[in-house]
Formats: structure tokens, C-alpha cells, sequence
């Protein structure tokens, strides 16, 4: 068998990309929700109120608002995610994230894939890892297609199927997950997944846990799954950087 043919046996690390890879205190969230809202507002002709109670509705049985509109109304998603996801002013709020990019580029990738797996359409996904200087640190992003006849999104099975199978993990016990949404982590928990809740510092942790493990940090993956890191990184780049101060 040929070297290009030959499996791909290293397991896949997946990342949650809002409010993980970049910290909730952005607030980005918050800008989100208010132009979803402002969308409901304008197409279905909802007075400000409604439109949040059903924008809350729609997210709680859905897992996005944007499910909820094209299952009972008729909206365009990609005109949808051009004037909310991509319409967020991200390119004043993101900036590049060097302590993120040298973690990513310290996980050994001869033994792990790196991933993203996000309800986002992909471009937003492209956009937010651009914007923090890291998108040549995956190999690859499962995405809520927005063009596609049925939308697929966490924390629905068929969504994680779909993430196993584009990032070509055969079992969940191959598969690791990074997601800030308790939901989420849950799902994949029951998949067989190895699970990393991702809290703010100032979360309280929930009375049952989301995962087998939390953090408040991405940082704290190295002490995690040390096997997932080239050895000595962290110390050989802290000799580096103070030799170049010096």
C-alpha cells in the first residue's frame, strides 16, 4: 500500500470555534443576538418582544434560529447568514491571538488531527480564524451548510455523524471535543466522545458535568492530553522568547 493511500489512523481533536477559541467577553454573542432578533423583526413583522421570545424558542428546540425560520417560514439561509453572521463588524472586534496559535501549533500532528465542528456556515468559521491568525492550524471544518436542503447542527446526531465522517474518525473513542455549550458536550459525551467542557472564569460549573473534563482555559489542554503535545514545547518556546529579550 502507498503512503497516499495508507489510513489515516491519528485521532481527531474537534474545536468549537464562538466563544472557545475566542473568549465569551468579546461579546460577539450579544452583537449576534441582536441582529437575529432585528431579522425577525423586519421579515416576519414581529414586534421586538415576539421576536426574542421566538428567536429564544426556535434556539431552545432547535439549536439555531435559523432551523426554526426554514422549517416555518420561508426564509433564504444564505441571505439570512449575509445579513447576520456576516454582518457582524468581527474585523473590529478579532484580532490575532498568538498565545492561541502557539497551542495550536504544539499539538503533534502526527498523532492528532485538528478539526473544527461548528454551527456556524463556513464563512463565518473561515472569518472568525482568519481574523485570530490561525486558520492554517486545521485540516479541515464541519459546518452547518447553509445551502444545503436540510440543516444540519449540533447537537443533533446527524450532525456529529457528519463531523466523523468529513474528518475521517472510524469511532468515537478516536474523537476529542472542545465546546463551550453544555448541550453539546453532552451529546458527544453520549457518543463515546473524550469531552472538554470550555467554562468562562466567571461561570459557575453546572451540577452535572457536561464532559469528563472542564477548563477555564485552552491552556490547560496541554496538562490534559499531554500525549497530544510535542514534548518540551511549552518550556522550549519560554527558552526561546526570553533568550530573545535578552
Amino acid at each position: 500500500m502507498s503512503a497516499a493511500s495508507s489510513p489515516d489512523r491519528r485521532s481527531v481533536f474537534f474545536f468549537d470555534i464562538d466563544n472557545c477559541l475566542y473568549p465569551r467577553s468579546l461579546r460577539i454573542q450579544e452583537l449576534m443576538q441582536e441582529l437575529i432578533d432585528s431579522y425577525f423583526v423586519r421579515h416576519l413583522s414581529l414586534p421586538a418582544s415576539d421576536a426574542r421570545a421566538l428567536h429564544a424558542r426556535y434556539y431552545k428546540d432547535y439549536g439555531l434560529a435559523i432551523s426554526g425560520l426554514v422549517k416555518h417560514h420561508t426564509i433564504d439561509p444564505l441571505a439570512y447568514n449575509r445579513e447576520v453572521d456576516d454582518a457582524l463588524p468581527l474585523d473590529d472586534v478579532i484580532k490575532p491571538d498568538p498565545q492561541l496559535r502557539r497551542l495550536l501549533e504544539d499539538m503533534d500532528r502526527t498523532k492528532v488531527k485538528m478539526w473544527l465542528f461548528t454551527n456556524a456556515h463556513i464563512t463565518h468559521a473561515r472569518r472568525v480564524v482568519r481574523l485570530l491568525g490561525v486558520e492554517d492550524c486545521f485540516e479541515g471544518v464541519t459546518y452547518c451548510d447553509y445551502a444545503a436542503k436540510v440543516l444540519l447542527a449540533k447537537p443533533h446526531k446527524e450532525m456529529f455523524e457528519k463531523a466523523e465522517k468529513e474528518a475521517g474518525a472510524s469511532k468515537g473513542e478516536e474523537c476529542y471535543f472542545v465546546d463551550d455549550s453544555a448541550l453539546n458536550c453532552r451529546h458527544a459525551n453520549e457518543r463515546g466522545w473524550t469531552v472538554v467542557h470550555k467554562l468562562e472564569e466567571e461561570d459557575s460549573a453546572p451540577e452535572s458535568k457536561a464532559g469528563r473534563y472542564q477548563i477555564r482555559d485552552l491552556e490547560e489542554l496541554r496538562s490534559i492530553f499531554p500525549q497530544f503535545f510535542v514534548k518540551g514545547s511549552e518550556s522550549a518556546r519560554d527558552q526561546k522568547e526570553t533568550s530573545s529579550q535578552l
